[in-house]
């Protein structure tokens, strides 16, 4: 046979079908990729092109030299390509072939699409809580949260009185977030599920999972009473501590010693305590002398016998031993416990401050050096933070007056206090220039001129270098394993 015979009798599109179906959700504009993935994909791209040639059964029985799309109108809900095809047939004559293939574009839901639509909105929710009377721990955590972009899998976030509830699409990305959490702080986790919907033919059931994470109610600066069996496990340390640092662990200092020690999550869970104060209940003492001791030196602290008095009352003076001689000078302001008259509801506490112990508990508890005079005047700061777009609970929106706005504002500010203070805790978050604060010239004690007077006093502040431009993009953790203060 010649070749227009054979092109005649022949056809090398049998097995193709000449029109399809692909599906596609008006919800998210995404098109189905059997068996059950939704992937986006404009109009005459090259994705939506490889869809559609992977819908087609008999094309791997041929050889596809070209493929491009018709122009259709875009709301025809109609797609059509243009393939050409070659195969050989009879010996060794191959036959060349153009034909079109007519996709009819059909309307249906993914399943987070079809979940929003029928108020099922989430599969699986974390409940971060913390009983504490303030919320710097979650104003730490969702600048923590940001910087490594833990949150990118939420479908909302929602602001409850005691903390966050973080809503996924799906379970994977809820444990997801309560591994990231089980790196970063002290917690306990206890997950539930609930019954939504079940196929007693095929065996199959449809669940909703909730993760309750509850944080250690211990934060930086606090001052804890240990028992004494957990004293002696921790190298022997007295049982009044400050806790310095919380991270996956809590770091406690003895002030007495200088000694640092380390409490695992585990362990803590295992006899949970509160603490003795919080930093609300931070007192401002004025030094008045200070003096090193040998021993208890380490890299952060040295101890020193300090006399001070509080700054509203100067006719009274005390003689404590401190872990802040490296930092203190006479002259300084610091932020302590006075704990003259204290008494709380603690068994710890009782058993600390009767009997023979009663000789360790002393007077004043110098937490860290405060600046008072300086903040006045820098109340204008060059930086900002970010914050996630949350949700507010209805009852808490409802009930929140004028006095809980004025708290929350309140440990903002202390926040922030606590980020300018301490480099190592806002070196793990990112900080943003702000155009409207007070810019700070770069700190260069080499360039400083002889008739320019050192400041009174050292205040610490974040330099331009340590920001990053407004529209940076956040950077994203490589590795949500490090320990990270909170």
């Amino acid at each position: 046979m010649c070749v227009n015979c054979i092109r005649s009798d022949v056809d090398i599109t049998e097995g193709i079908p000449k029109q399809a179906t692909i599906h596609f959700c008006r919800g998210c504009d995404r098109y189905l990729q059997p068996p059950g993935i939704w992937v986006s994909a404009e109009l005459e791209s090259r994705e939506l092109l490889a869809l559609c040639l992977k819908k087609l059964k008999g094309l791997q029985k041929v050889r596809l030299v070209d493929a491009g799309f018709i122009w259709t109108e875009p709301h025809s809900k109609r797609v059509k390509v243009k393939l050409t095809i070659q195969k050989e047939v009879f010996a060794s004559t191959i036959l060349q072939q153009v034909f079109v293939v007519e996709y009819v574009v059909a309307s249906q839901y993914c399943e987070e699409c079809a979940r929003v639509d029928a108020q099922l909105t989430w599969k699986a929710c974390v409940q971060i809580r913390q009983k504490v009377s303030h919320k710097r721990t979650f104003l730490w955590l969702e600048q923590l949260i940001l910087k490594h972009n833990a949150h990118r899998d939420t479908t909302n976030i929602k602001e409850f009185k005691d903390g966050l509830d973080f809503f996924y699409s799906h379970r994977s990305h809820a444990i997801k977030m309560v591994e990231f959490l089980q790196a970063v702080v002290p917690l306990r986790v206890k997950g539930s599920e609930q019954l939504i919907s079940q196929d007693i033919h095929s065996g199959t059931a449809n669940y909703k999972f909730t993760y309750s994470v509850e944080i250690a109610p211990v934060c930086k600066d606090d001052l804890v009473c240990l028992s004494t069996k957990l004293a002696r496990q921790l190298s022997d340390s007295s049982p009044l501590v400050i806790c310095s640092r919380v991270s996956n662990m809590m770091n406690f200092v003895d002030p007495n010693t200088a000694k640092v020690v380390d409490l695992r999550a585990p362990v803590y869970w295992d006899s949970p305590f509160e603490s003795l104060c919080e930093a609300k209940d931070l007192v401002e003492f004025y030094i008045i002398d200070v003096q090193h001791e040998h021993g208890g030196q380490s890299t952060k602290y040295q101890l020193a016998t300090i006399e001070c008095a509080r700054s509203t009352d100067m006719s009274r003076t005390f003689i404590v031993r401190s872990h802040l001689g490296r930092i203190l000078n006479p002259g300084d302001h610091a932020m302590g416990y006075d704990l003259t008259h204290a008494n709380f509801n603690n068994d710890a506490w009782d058993v600390l401050n009767s009997g023979k112990l009663r000789s360790m508990v002393p007077d004043v508890v110098l937490v860290k050096k405060s600046y008072p005079n300086a903040r006045k005047k820098n109340r204008n700061r060059n930086w900002k933070l970010k914050g996630m777009v949350k949700e507010e609970d209805a009852a808490l929106a409802g009930g929140r007056g004028q006095a809980e706005r004025a708290k929350q504002e309140l440990d903002y500010q202390r926040f922030l206090d606590d980020l300018e203070e301490d480099p190592e805790l806002r070196g793990m978050i990112n900080l943003y220039k702000d155009p409207n604060g007070k810019p700070v010239p770069r700190r260069d004690e080499n360039a400083m001129s002889e008739d320019e007077e050192e400041p009174e006093e050292d205040f610490p502040q974040i330099q331009i270098d340590e920001l990053l431009d407004d529209m940076e993009q956040m950077h994203i953790g490589d590795d949500d394993g490090d320990e990270v203060m909170g």
